[in-house]
């Protein structure tokens, strides 16, 4: 017997569908995701991930309340989708190159629910209010997302659903052993505390229709009925009492109506409905609950969890089986005919097309049939006002850029646009017609600025990172889950989540977690600042100067000094950042192993300079010796004098104004111990200090313990400059620096190009000005004959009399670290200056 057409046609449907969703989730702006160093495509299939890398980096930091406002950024359900997403983000996860990828959903989970559970949750800040309305049909996914970003706009939102319960399918497709009531509950309360009225057991089409809703003057409309309809099995025997869909089945438990299965229960298909329609006939009692499907295990669609889960809880899949019919005696189910089948050549969708297999038809005794094989979307909402369309696969019609259908006031996305997906794509889909109902409401270009295209890097290396076992998320022990609907799924713990959010390797670029954004007080980086991207710019231009600074030298490549296995072996640069008032520590001066006040530090100089064994540098780098004294001295104006400075030189070069005098005074007046001798290793200790061995003037050898070691690192050329000079084809020195004449110092080897500071060669500051004010004379003189030739004429502020006038006083009073307020009480004379006569801001 030749088994019915329905599963091959639903198989090529869903093909179609998923290469439509294909198409349409790329064009989706904003469909992005954190891959590879830097922010690229999404190729797992999720939309809605682009800031993935940032919450983990801030969880693994301890800012959870910072992660969870960064993930209500792109998502506004994340205890939900911790719970129920397939996390396609963790199949790009470069984490899995080296042994699992990072456990990303339960990192969102547990920061999700800390949020919910908290005294008070997140609430993200809505603009001022707006009077126009919108409505939204459908509270699944899709609509909520979509409510909850024009809520944040400031639109007057409402959403009508057709349930008595709001949630869509959240409420009445997933069992509450996935996603509990109060879960879901919590996070649809913080919608509407934003604002969003949710009004319940309103059908569009029928309670209210389109066309109605236009009258009571909603601007935009926003569908988003999901797919509630189950696809039947169309074969001899469906319409038998005990056959009962997938959906409707999930639909009444969850709804508390009392449903009460066989002893024997088939469920037919293998997604994410069937496995929770035989796990739910578990629990409701079914002595015998298990799952057909018509191709193999490793083909299901269903998630990894749920199938694993499955098998623990003793429900047999058989999978390779298809039904052909369901055999009823006296109107009700009784047995189900099936075929065995083996699997042929690959078909549309890239899986091996399964193949009857002759005489292998066989029966199983039944009492309910459950099919759970697909659903599609039921458009009763549409009246003959609507101009909307449908596919042929009854999915509506949108622009897939801008989710606007037919009707230029109705937007549409998510199941009803996709066909049956996952919650994380429909919550990008409300996102994106968010704002497309925004541009559309305000008249402005629903597509200007969205199209964003983003390259993935490449060659992210992986060496040098230790195998760390991933998380296993825990769970209720099978004998106790098989009786009652509580959560299977107990969630990670802090120490776990945090442990595990450290797994993460960082290989993005950025991590895209935007507390720079939060902290720049003078909104120099802002989000739209972050995100611009690289641009071609041509100028026109008659001279050009180079001034493109240096990289510090990296000291780990000297294995002798430690720098890479130790704390407190740190680069000169380094310790500038801790001396600095806006550095880690606000400018106290401690160690990074433990946070302790060092009692004695140790300069080593010509670290990465005059040195052709290790770097091939044999140039001085010229500013490390005053740097290392002004280190040293301005070390001990924050520590004190009994701080123990010493510094270890080859050669103390300190020409320039008054910079001997400068070393002098370091030397005599402020104790700074100055050690001619070449350091040949730093030798690390036990307790975190760290012992110099070297030989003094007397040709002693001396071995001495530092809590600090400071390596004065040289200048070098960067790869980036090296390779500018290369496209400007201008010649460098055999130390990778601008090649001039000694007498003619800021030109380059190609005429109009000059260059100045140290990609001229290491020097300090007030040479590089110098010379500077050298290039910008060079081409002033080159460009002379153009002077004054584009100059616009600058037009001032008409001036008035001013006489008899009061007088109006500004004040700024300077706070820069110890050097100012470490003497002069600044507060005090704010206060003060604000008191004289005329002042009118402080």
């Amino acid at each position: 017997m030749c088994p019915v057409p329905w599963p091959d046609e639903y198989d090529q449907g869903l093909a179609l569908r998923k290469a439509a969703f294909k198409k349409y989730a790329q064009a989706i702006p904003g469909a992005f995701a954190i891959s590879k160093r830097g922010v690229a495509p999404c190729k797992a299939g999720c939309p809605a991930h682009i800031s993935v890398q940032g919450y983990i980096a801030l969880v693994a930091a301890g800012k959870y309340r910072e992660a969870l406002k960064l993930i209500k950024q792109e998502n506004p359900l994340p205890s939900i989708c911790g719970r129920v997403c397939h996390h396609p983000c963790e199949s790009i996860c470069t984490r899995g190159r080296l042994d699992e990828p990072v456990a990303i959903d339960p990192i969102k989970r547990f920061v999700a629910d800390l949020d919910l559970n908290s005294e008070t949750p997140y609430i993200p800040e809505i603009k001022e209010k707006k009077e126009e309305k919108v409505a939204v049909v459908g509270s699944g996914p899709a609509g909520l997302s979509c409510a909850y970003y024009l809520a944040i706009e400031g639109y007057q939102t409402t959403i009508f659903e057709k349930l008595p319960i709001p949630g869509g399918m959240l409420s009445v497709g997933i069992p509450e052993y996935r996603l509990p009531r109060e879960t879901l509950n919590a996070e649809i309360r913080i919608i509407q505390e934003m604002g969003v009225d949710l009004r319940t057991g309103i059908e569009v089409g029928k309670t209210i229709t389109i066309d109605q809703l236009r009258q009571e003057g909603y601007q935009a409309i926003f569908l988003g009925i999901g797919a509630q309809e189950c696809k039947m099995l169309d074969i001899e025997g469906e319409d038998l009492d005990g056959v009962f869909s997938g959906i409707d089945f999930l639909k009444e438990v969850n709804l508390g109506n009392p449903v009460k299965p066989g002893d024997r229960v088939a469920v037919i298909g293998g997604g994410n409905v069937a496995f929770d329609a035989v796990r739910t006939a578990r629990r409701l009692g079914a002595k015998e609950a298990f799952i057909i499907y018509r191709r193999s295990l490793e083909e299901m669609p269903a998630n990894e969890e749920e199938i694993e889960e499955c098998e623990e809880e003793g429900i047999e899949l058989r999978t390779l089986t298809n039904p052909t019919r369901i055999i009823g005696e006296n109107g009700r189910v009784k047995a189900i005919e099936c075929l065995k089948m083996e699997l042929g050549e690959p078909d549309e969708s890239g899986r091996r097309r399964p193949v009857p297999i002759d005489g292998s038809e066989f029966h199983i005794e039944v009492d309910w049939v459950i099919p759970a094989i697909g659903q599609e979307s039921e458009w009763s909402c549409l009246g003959p006002e609507c101009a909307c369309t449908l596919s042929d696969w009854g999915t509506m019609n949108v622009d897939p850029f801008t989710l606007q259908t037919d009707d230029p006031d109705i937007f549409s996305g998510g199941d009803s646009v996709t066909g049956p997906a996952t919650v994380i794509e429909a919550i990008e889909a409300g996102k994106q017609a968010a704002i497309s109902m925004d541009r559309f409401i305000r008249g402005v270009d629903l597509r200007e600025g969205r199209d964003k295209h983003w390259e993935e890097s490449q060659d992210i290396p992986t060496e040098g990172y230790d195998t760390i076992p991933r998380a296993q998320m825990p769970r209720v022990r099978p004998e106790k889950r098989l009786d009652n609907f509580r959560e299977v799924q107990l969630g990670l713990d802090e120490a776990q989540t945090v442990a595990e959010a450290k797994r993460c390797v960082a290989c993005g670029i950025c991590s895209e977690c935007y507390e720079c954004v939060g902290v720049c007080d003078a909104e120099a980086v802002t989000l739209e600042t972050h995100s611009e991207q690289p641009e071609t710019i041509n100028l026109e231009v008659g001279a050009l100067i180079l001034a493109p600074g240096f990289q510090a030298f990296d000291p780990s490549k000297y294995k002798t000094y430690g720098y890479s296995n130790h704390p407190n072996i740190i680069t000169s640069m380094e310790f500038e950042r801790l001396l600095s008032a806006s550095g880690p520590t606000m400018g106290h001066l401690v160690r990074p192993s433990d946070e302790r006040e060092p009692k004695k530090i140790a300069w080593v100089q010509c670290v990465g300079s005059r040195d052709i064994h290790k770097c091939d540098h044999s140039y001085c780098s010229s500013v490390c010796c005053m740097a290392a004294i002004k280190e040293a001295v301005v070390a001990k104006e924050h520590a004190g004098d009994d701080l123990d400075c010493a510094i270890f030189f080859i050669d103390m070069r300190t020409h320039g104004k008054d910079f001997e005098r400068y070393y002098d005074v370091a030397r005599e007046q402020k104790g700074v111990r100055f050690i001619r001798s070449r350091v040949p290793t730093v030798e690390t200790l036990e307790d975190g200090d760290l012992l110099i061995p070297y030989v003094n003037d007397k040709g002693e050898i001396v071995r001495e313990t530092f809590d600090l070691v400071v390596l004065s690192v040289g200048l070098e050329t960067s790869p980036e400059t090296i390779e500018l000079a290369k496209n400007l084809e201008i010649d460098l020195t055999s130390s990778q620096f601008s090649k001039t004449d000694s007498f003619h110092p800021v030109a380059t080897s190609r005429e109009g190009i000059y260059v100045c500071g140290t990609f001229q060669g290491p020097k300090d500051i007030p040479q590089s000005v110098i010379e500077a004010s050298s290039a910008a004379a060079e081409a002033g003189a080159l460009l002379s004959n153009a002077r004054h030739t584009l100059t616009r004429e600058e037009v001032v502020p008409e001036e008035r009399n001013i006489r008899g006038e009061r007088p109006r006083v500004g004040v700024f009073v300077c706070e820069c670290g110890i050097n100012i307020s470490g003497v002069v009480d600044v507060p005090a004379v704010r206060d003060f200056a604000a008191s004289l006569p005329y002042v009118e801001y402080v």
